[in-house]
């Protein structure tokens, strides 16, 4: 395997250009591709996902993500009250956080408040809208790029230097692999995930057609503003115990808990492409949200019209609001310890 570092970035089909920041940084596009025609192609504005092209039974291609054509219409998206955050990496904090306040080692921190009176997803400016820093990318094999992000302490009201490094493989088993390593200077929170929106029919059609399962037998109980209660609900005879699979609902935005690591944690199948993606994380939830809207104002890439039912996020993550609920798994990292997180997301012709 060949390692690229950043300044041999030379290569036309691994990196062109994407756009201008208005701080006069340019964003580049980064495209990894495996030996069956996958391809992965990631913006360093976000480390985003923008295209996911899968190949099908029959030889097509399908873009099975939502996203963008320019930097441009990225930029204006996160103007939304809803802002849908296409393919970005969240941080530092994914999920809400009640009221925008958390208490660590006796001191309580005021969070900016961007979802009505609730932290969302790392406030006003996450790290969705950050530039990275491409690191390296491999040749050959199981292609892969790194990408990194230093989070200055008292940034968006967190403690800590926070260093974060991201890397997407793309195997020649058709897999997407995210691995996320992070270290800080002062103990701090944090929960990273990935925000893409799939569709297997491709990013310009509906989901609820598609069949979905979720390996879990438990949900977050949540408030009318979506805020954990702290009780946890048995989805026996629930509506969405996605045990067996059933078509997408219409309307959920659910974490689900994920109890057995490296296990099928969820799996979404098209029976009109006869493509199925299956997701793994070492992650003690999943956080399912149909949706995609971005009325007419901006149009998604290929002049596609997104709607409230474009896409299908799996957002592998740990409990939102688990600072303030010490029933929830820990997310706290101690300066002294390292964070790390892996998810795949598994492409097969069925």
């Amino acid at each position: 395997m060949k390692i690229k570092h950043k300044s041999h970035f030379t290569d036309i089909n691994t990196k062109e250009f994407f756009g201008i920041l208005p701080d006069n940084e340019a964003i580049h596009s980064y495209k990894l591709t495996n030996k069956n025609g996958m391809q992965a192609t990631i913006i360093d504005y976000g480390a985003t996902v923008t295209s996911l092209i899968v190949p099908l039974e029959n030889g097509d291609l399908i873009d099975v993500v939502l996203g963008f054509d320019t930097l441009e219409k990225y930029l204006k998206s996160y103007s939304f009250s809803g802002a849908p955050y296409f393919g970005a990496t969240i941080g530092r904090y994914a999920g809400r956080i009640n009221n925008g306040t958390f208490t660590l080692n006796d001191k309580t921190y005021l969070l900016n408040k961007n979802n009505n009176n609730h932290a969302i997803h790392g406030g006003n400016i996450g790290f969705a809208q950050k530039k990275w820093e491409v690191e390296t990318m491999t040749e050959g094999e199981n292609q892969s790029i790194t990408m990194t992000l230093l989070s200055p302490a008292n940034e968006e009201n967190y403690p800590g230097d926070l260093s974060v490094s991201l890397t997407y493989t793309l195997t020649d088993d058709n897999e997407l692999q995210l691995e996320y390593n992070a270290t800080t200077t002062q103990d701090t929170i944090i929960n990273l995930t990935n925000h893409s929106y799939f569709n297997l029919n491709g990013h310009g059609s509906s989901v609820t057609d598609q069949e979905m399962i979720v390996n879990s037998d438990k949900i977050l109980e949540t408030s009318s503003e979506n805020i954990p209660t702290g009780n946890i609900l048995n989805l026996l005879n629930h509506p969405f115990d996605f045990r067996t699979p059933a078509n997408c609902p219409s309307i959920i935005d659910n974490s689900f808990i994920i109890e057995t690591k490296n296990d099928i944690a969820a799996a979404l199948y098209s029976p009109t492409s006869r493509l199925r993606m299956t997701v793994y994380t070492d992650q003690p939830s999943v956080h399912v949200f149909v949706g995609g809207n971005c009325s007419t104002e901006i149009k998604g890439k290929e002049d596609v019209t997104y709607h409230a039912l474009s896409g299908i996020c799996f957002e592998t993550q740990n409990y939102p609001d688990a600072p303030n609920q010490s029933r929830f798994p820990n997310s706290i990292l101690r300066k002294e310890d390292k964070y790390h997180h892996k998810t795949v997301y598994k492409f097969q012709c069925i």
